[in-house]
């Protein structure tokens, strides 16, 4: 069991003339978890990440990194994949790879045998010796985040890491990711609006607007409570007899039109608050033609949407 969450955010605040941009918060990442660091354009995620990496500070609050304040002299133990992409394009890649690697504590020899390794599993390899003014955006996108992984560090921050990457290389990525997890030996911190790479690899999620912590918890738990009792069901009987069956037991959502292939109706429902779920199947399939239930699973998409939309204040 680790002693100490990777990070360990604060109640921190941060203003920019009149702007709030981050608003008294606080949340933890456990170590070598992959953390989603979610919200729409102008929350504050970039904020919170420049702070992770030294850029700025924080008005008030405080960031604890493996259990003591972050400093400078951490930095070199944090890998950082920042959305705005850039590298020199008048130096050779594989000169280039090796400069970045130098600056982050690397010895020369060792780095290189790393970076060949890396650039023949993503595929990069054939562009060692050539300028970076020839390499496509998805190729530079590549080496940048080969570039955050190399010196194998603590933390690793990525922001937005599949943008702009075709399914196949998105995947490459996706792999490498879920490899470092399982090494155990990187904490994730991943700042996307993808919300089905929310679904496949984070464990845990913060999400932010308007500056402030309006949801955190792990993925299975924040999509069970969003699921708020509905189920959904397929029945055999008419629209007519199943509203009349299920009375005041559940309340009937919407109905799907109905599959004439199969002559069934779907239905989503909505089950009273401590409904035990087993018996209410029980009596309502000797009520009904029913031919399948199962507990609806809302996506991070909409909890996502929900979540925004609930902070936020609507105008008369």
């Amino acid at each position: 069991m680790h002693d100490s969450p990777a990070l360990d955010i604060s109640a921190i605040e941060k203003t920019f003339g009149t702007q709030r941009a981050l608003d008294s918060v606080g949340f933890k990442v456990p170590q070598g978890r992959i953390f989603g660091l979610l919200g729409p354009n102008g929350a504050g995620k970039t904020t919170l990440l420049r702070m992770l990496n030294g850029i700025t500070a924080p008005d008030a609050g405080e960031i604890s990194f493996f259990g003591e304040r972050l400093e400078r002299e951490h930095l070199p133990q944090i890998g950082y994949l920042p959305e705005e992409r850039g590298l020199y394009k008048s130096m050779r890649v594989g000169e280039q790879a090796l400069y970045f690697a130098q600056l982050r504590g690397m010895d020369k020899k060792e780095a290189r045998s790393k970076l060949r390794g890396w650039f023949e599993r993503l595929e990069v390899d054939g562009w060692w010796n050539k300028e970076v003014s020839e390499v496509s955006k998805g190729m530079a996108q590549k080496i940048q985040f080969i570039l955050s992984i190399l010196h194998e560090p603590r933390l690793l921050i990525l922001d937005e890491p599949l943008s702009g990457f075709d399914p196949i290389n998105a995947q490459r990525v996706r792999d490498v990711i879920t490899d470092l997890k399982a090494k155990g030996k990187t904490t994730i911190l991943l700042s996307t609006h993808d919300m089905g790479s929310v679904e496949e690899l984070c464990d845990e999620v913060a999400l932010l607007n308007q500056g402030q912590l309006v949801l955190q918890g792990a993925v299975p738990e924040l999509r069970e409570s969003a699921r708020d009792g509905r189920v959904e069901v397929t029945f055999r009987d008419t629209v007519m007899a199943f509203t009349v069956a299920l009375g005041a037991s559940a309340e009937l959502l919407h109905v799907a039109e109905k599959d004439t292939v199969r002559g069934e109706h779907k239905a989503m429902l909505r089950l009273p608050a401590r409904t035990d779920t087993a018996e209410w199947l029980h009596w309502i399939s000797g009520q009904v033609a029913l031919t399948s239930c199962t507990p609806w699973q809302p996506g991070m998409r909409e909890i996502f949407i929900q979540a925004v939309e609930k902070q936020t204040p609507t105008t008369a």
